[in-house]
């Protein structure tokens, strides 16, 4: 931190060139003649140059010599300094720490000086303003704030104000030993110290905590944010009624108390894969809310069976961190029979997020259709398999383009196989890049999609069902 002393000393100095050179005398706006005799009976004025601080008639000397000197800790004694601050910036160890260490330092100080002990005027530390007085009040606030919520990783951070650290570094680089610690990060080790003793399970990590706790030193305002967890798992949607993620009612937008049409819920529909999932794990845990992340998505009437869908639930402001997730799976069945299914569940992190939302994994795919012209059976099974190996160029679909960019893309129909005709029904399963659009790739989108289904058999193609039999992560 750039000592502030520096700038104070510049314009001391520019103020002491104008007086030297200056023809008039100080605070004063009339010239003086050079004649004029200097009544030899009027003491020298003594005026204060701005260098000084005064603590309550206990003024910085700043010709004291820095501690660890005797000179040095009888200074900062005099001047007010609390146990605390002593011991922080002294230097000098005797077989303990904090406050303890200080009273230590200022019991020898005062056997070696008897008139030091009567010169201390100070009502407060003038570097740390006594806040260190208010480490437990703050550590009360802490605990209960987090009276209900289960942690054992802390991250603590204080805001100070900004004039208090600069003048705290000032007399403090000047008079400190060398290396001496500063206010912030003393008054941080206080706190960790004191929650230490009251739960001795809790660890202070710089990354990834439980809660993030952040107390305002002037207020003493203590602000917790609880950090959210993620749950790694593939689910199976066995509905074809159901969205993905929630779903805002379109009469009312989601507002909160809804409306008539969605029956107060602001949602459009009232199940989704998210909260048959996220519902009972929030529930269960004590947390505020969930948020969905699932690697790509299906469409509502699309099934998504095999060993499912790769998703990532972070779990917001939980008030419990650790459970069997045996019995979260439980949980999520039981709630969502019918509709949602899982296997298992992991714990994970943030970054798996990324990681699924990134991931491109071919899939697999049965789609049901019927066809206006079916013709010759098998010459419609040898066309459709034509496509198999084939890249495919599809512009963005109608039915998306008001939440997709329009643009062509060029996807890969990787295999084609299990073609079946009941009547002029087809059923057929096929491999594809990430990102393909299936029931375009059979009906074409009037075109948009070529080549397709429609356009190799020459006959109009209506979709009748899809699933995604499975997505290919490894």
């Amino acid at each position: 931190m750039e000592n502030d002393g520096t700038k104070n000393e510049i314009d001391i100095e520019e103020e002491d060139e104008w007086q030297l050179f200056a023809s008039a005398g100080y605070a004063s706006s009339e010239l003086e003649s050079e004649e004029q005799e200097i009544p030899q009976d009027i003491p020298e004025e003594i005026w204060f140059d701005g260098d000084d601080f005064d603590f309550e008639g206990s003024t910085v000397n700043w010709d004291s010599p820095p501690c660890p000197a005797p000179l040095g800790i009888a200074h900062v004694i005099k001047i007010g300094l609390c146990d605390h601050c002593i011991n922080r910036v002294s230097g000098i160890r005797i077989g303990t720490h904090g406050p303890d260490n200080g009273a230590l330092i200022r019991a020898n100080a005062y056997e070696k000086d008897n008139e030091l002990e009567s010169s201390i005027m100070q009502d407060y530390c003038p570097l740390c303003e006594n806040l260190f007085d208010d480490v437990d009040n703050i550590v009360d606030r802490v605990f209960e704030t987090l009276s209900e919520t289960k942690f054992s990783t802390m991250q603590f951070g204080i805001h100070l104000p900004k004039e208090l650290v600069q003048e705290e570094d000032r007399v403090r680089s000047k008079y400190g030993s060398q290396g001496s610690y500063p206010l912030k990060g003393a008054l941080v080790e206080a706190i960790h110290h004191r929650i230490s003793k009251i739960n001795k399970e809790v660890e202070f990590v710089k990354e990834r905590p439980d809660v993030m706790v952040l107390v305002d030193g002037l207020t003493l305002r203590v602000d917790v944010d609880v950090r959210p967890i993620f749950l790694y798992g593939r689910y199976r949607k066995l509905s074809r009624e159901i969205p993905q993620t929630r779903w805002p009612c379109r009469a009312c937008r989601g507002r909160a108390g809804g409306c008539e049409s969605c029956k107060g819920t602001g949602l459009q529909y009232p199940d989704s894969v998210q909260d048959l999932i996220g519902e009972p794990i929030r529930k269960e845990l004590g947390a505020e809310d969930t948020s969905f992340h699932g690697m790509g998505r299906e469409d509502i009437d699309v099934r998504c069976l095999g060993s499912g869908r790769p998703f990532v639930l972070e779990v917001k402001r939980p008030l419990v961190r650790e459970y069997q997730l045996d019995h979260l799976v439980r949980l999520v069945n039981e709630n969502g029979s019918g509709k949602v299914e899982l296997d298992d569940l992991i714990w994970t992190s943030k970054k798996k997020v990324n990681e699924v939302k990134q991931s491109r994994s071919e899939k697999t795919y049965t789609i049901r259709f019927s066809v206006d012209d079916l013709g010759d059976e098998e010459e419609a099974k040898q066309a459709i398999l034509s496509l198999s190996g084939k890249v495919i160029s599809q512009e963005t679909p109608k039915r998306v383009s008001h939440r997709r960019a329009a643009k062509t893309r060029k996807r890969r129909v990787s295999s084609v196989d299990k073609v079946s005709v009941e009547g002029n029904e087809i059923e057929m399963t096929l491999r594809c890049e990430a990102g393909t659009y299936i029931k375009e790739l059979v009906h074409s989108d009037e075109g948009r999609t070529s080549p397709s289904v429609k356009s190799v058999m020459g006959s109009e193609c209506h979709v009748i069902w899809l699933d995604v039999e499975e997505i290919h992560t490894d």
